[in-house]
């Protein structure tokens, strides 16, 4: 696994030991953030479910000006420092070793204080768990996310999404590979 495009181009990254997670191949990435390439300047990232922490690391070597990563797992915080320090991109990244949740209520007190909700929010939950819709949720209530806000959520083949306007998102676009999606939703403006 490495990074692909960028100020930390063609580095390697480090994996969590393990099956706990489970990193996005570097093919899935790059189509991923060639989609996304334009949206990435200057905005804020948000890795929710980060495991090696690959997936901000690329948003930060393409541009964003700042990344969060939330992780609950010890080993792959560690992980993610490991990686941040090597990619020398450490500066601009937030690690938050929590739970999902408890991070999101701890981003949504820093955006009612004055920071500029996130531009772009990337998931990729343990798949069939229901996690994605709790985590959606969340942001559908809150102010962590904007109606310019991207939401990216990664899942298996199978996850139901037919919840989504319910919750008042719209989707925007599904990419689909052999054994996951791509889910690109955005908040309904209102």
């Amino acid at each position: 696994m490495r990074v692909i495009a960028g100020k930390a181009r063609r580095l390697a990254l480090k994996t969590v030991p393990g099956l706990e997670t489970r990193p996005t191949t570097d093919r899935i990435k790059e189509t991923l953030f060639n989609m996304i390439q334009d949206e990435l300047y200057g905005i804020r990232f948000l890795d929710l479910f980060s495991g090696s922490g690959a997936i901000g690391i690329e948003a930060l070597s393409r541009g964003a000006k700042e990344a969060v990563f939330v992780e609950k797992n010890p080993a792959a915080v560690r992980c993610i420092r490991e990686n941040l320090r090597f990619t020398r991109l450490e500066a601009d990244a937030f690690v938050v070793q929590t739970d999902v949740f408890a991070a999101l209520d701890r981003l949504e007190i820093g955006v009612q204080n004055g920071a500029e909700p996130f531009g772009i929010i990337f998931m990729d939950p343990p798949y069939n768990r229901l996690l994605e819709k709790q985590v959606l949720e969340k942001l559908a209530g809150g102010t962590a996310a904007d109606e310019n806000t991207l939401l990216i959520v990664e899942a298996s083949l199978e996850t139901d999404f037919s919840y989504v306007e319910e919750l008042g998102f719209r989707v925007l676009k599904r990419k689909e590979y052999k054994t996951n999606v791509h889910m690109f939703l955005q908040k309904d403006k209102r």
